[in-house]
């Protein structure tokens, strides 16, 4: 025997029991249905977790149907997700290529703008301050590293 068959659209639930004759006879949580036809259809369904059961004599079939519905959510097949992982991809390729372009003449226009500029003599920067502890023995200063000189026993 085959399975059943749950199809959700909306707040709607359609479950189509396995069993091909049209005299089955439903259950929704202990509860008997209506309907005498292959598909129960639960419409405002609210999302609890139900116990159905169809049975064709002797014969039945459980299902724990635990279905979460949304009264404003929109079907969205495979082509259409795809395409929009595809547009956003290429928009966003897109924007990069853009900035990539822009910051590239942007440095070209700053270097051109620079020349323009009058020069003046170069400006050569200062030594570095010399660190006192590390600094260069000079003439006459040869008494303040005196006291470096080996020592015999």
């Amino acid at each position: 025997q085959g399975e059943f068959l749950v199809e959700i659209s909306g707040t709607t639930v359609t479950i189509t029991c396995p069993f091909e004759d049209e005299d089955i006879r439903w259950e929704l949580s202990g509860r008997a249905e209506g309907t005498r036809e292959r598909k129960l259809v639960i419409k405002d369904h609210d999302s609890t977790p139900a116990n159905l059961s169809c049975s064709l004599g002797t014969q039945k079939r459980h299902l724990y149907l635990n279905a979460r519905v949304c009264a404003n959510c929109e079907e969205l097949d495979a082509l259409t997700v795809a395409g929009i992982i595809t547009a956003d991809l290429l928009i966003t390729l897109g924007v990069l290529i853009l900035v990539y372009y822009c910051s590239k003449g942007r440095r070209g226009r700053a270097s051109a703008a620079g020349e323009r500029r009058p020069r003046g003599q170069k400006m050569q920067r200062p030594p570095p301050v010399p660190n006192p502890d590390y600094e260069p023995i000079r003439k006459g200063q040869r008494e303040v590293y005196a006291g470096l000189e080996p020592r015999g026993f």
